[in-house]
């Protein structure tokens, strides 16, 4: 039946100690003239500095658009977990307050999000392309998904084309219907990092239908001080990479109760966030992480037999799990190829 959502997209900013950078956000989510349809919502994480000044200002410069919730501090994920359950929008998008949007790549989205407003059947999750906009590199690197799917069409999980080694869907490049989080009962873990994979994870066997807009959409901020893909911070962190996964790994589905297609995907997902946990562990150099590790893997197939077997044949899976020393140097020494390659972090 057709949706009644008062705004057909909110924007949710969790915000802790963002002063410098959240007013540059919520400019480019508002932007355009004819927003009175989208909702931005601030959550205020218990922040220190003046970001609940901030916020409150700029919720007063666009009543009716801009609003914001202060809350105690609980974390990235308690912030989602609070813009998930007050969001008025047909359409949820988390956009992180040092983060921003492409102000015509949002007219474009906005567009064809109005015409699911009278579709009984709407779209469930659309996906966007996102750029990574790190401090002084000249050469923004796109992330796009036109190898893996069609565009301005709807698809199910069947009509995806197989992902690249590397390749994956991130929270920065999904929109989903409020209605399906709330129905998958999404509810991140407070005061962790990197609960974007379980956001980016968790939904999806909720998600029927979804469409692919080839456009810029998300600009992701790299270069703040004290960033949580830092490598530095990332080895300092890894208990909770180690965390998320599990997360991932209780939600993932056995393979005869969703589509081939996304079960296909979750599992090269789900092997590549258990790649990165790894990764860091042994990067770490640590003796004690290196069996950590080994119980990352193991906690799989406890859970799982089925699944586990899925996620260690993927290739990454692999490679990521070649024995002893030799093994960990090898992959000591890709790491620091790919980051000088890619230069992300």
């Amino acid at each position: 039946m057709p949706q009644t959502n008062s705004k057909t997209l909110t924007f949710v900013v969790p915000a802790f100690n963002m002063d410098t950078y959240l007013e540059r956000c919520v400019s480019s989510l508002t932007a355009n003239p004819d927003s009175d349809d989208i909702e931005v919502l601030i959550v205020d994480d218990g922040s220190s500095d003046g970001t609940p000044e901030l916020a409150d200002r700029l919720a007063a410069s666009k009543p009716g658009i801009i609003h914001v919730i202060h809350q105690k501090n609980k974390g990235h994920g308690g912030a989602v977990n609070t813009g998930i359950a007050n969001a008025e929008g047909m359409y949820l998008k988390v956009v992180d307050a040092d983060d921003w949007v492409g102000a015509e790549s949002l007219k474009q989205l906005m567009n064809v999000m109005r015409r699911q407003r009278g579709a009984s059947e709407p779209i469930d999750m659309f996906v966007t392309d996102y750029v990574y906009d790190k401090v002084g590199k000249k050469r923004k690197h796109v992330v796009k998904f036109e190898n893996v799917m069609d565009a301005d069409r709807k698809l199910d999980w069947d009509d995806l084309k197989h992902f690249g080694i590397a390749q994956y869907m991130i929270m920065h490049a999904l929109i989903f219907r409020t209605e399906v989080l709330r129905a998958a009962q999404t509810q991140l873990p407070e005061h962790t990092f990197y609960v974007d994979f379980i956001y980016a994870y968790q939904p999806f066997p909720w998600v029927k239908s979804l469409m692919y807009i080839s456009t810029p959409l998300y600009h992701y901020f790299i270069g703040r001080d004290g960033q949580s893909v830092q490598t530095d911070v990332m080895i300092r962190r890894v208990d909770q990479l180690v965390r998320v996964n599990r997360a991932m790994v209780a939600a993932t589905p056995e393979r005869q109760n969703v589509p081939d297609g996304l079960y296909r995907y979750m599992i090269h997902f789900l092997s590549i966030e258990s790649v990165v946990a790894s990764v860091f562990l042994i990067l770490s150099r640590n003796p004690a992480n290196y069996q950590i590790k080994r119980e990352l893997w193991e906690h799989q197939r406890a859970v799982s037999p089925r699944i586990a077997r899925d996620v260690r044949r993927q290739l990454p899976s692999r490679a990521i799990n070649l024995p002893g020393s030799v093994g960990r140097w090898i992959i000591r020494m890709g790491y620091n190829i790919a980051e000088n390659i890619i230069g992300f972090n």
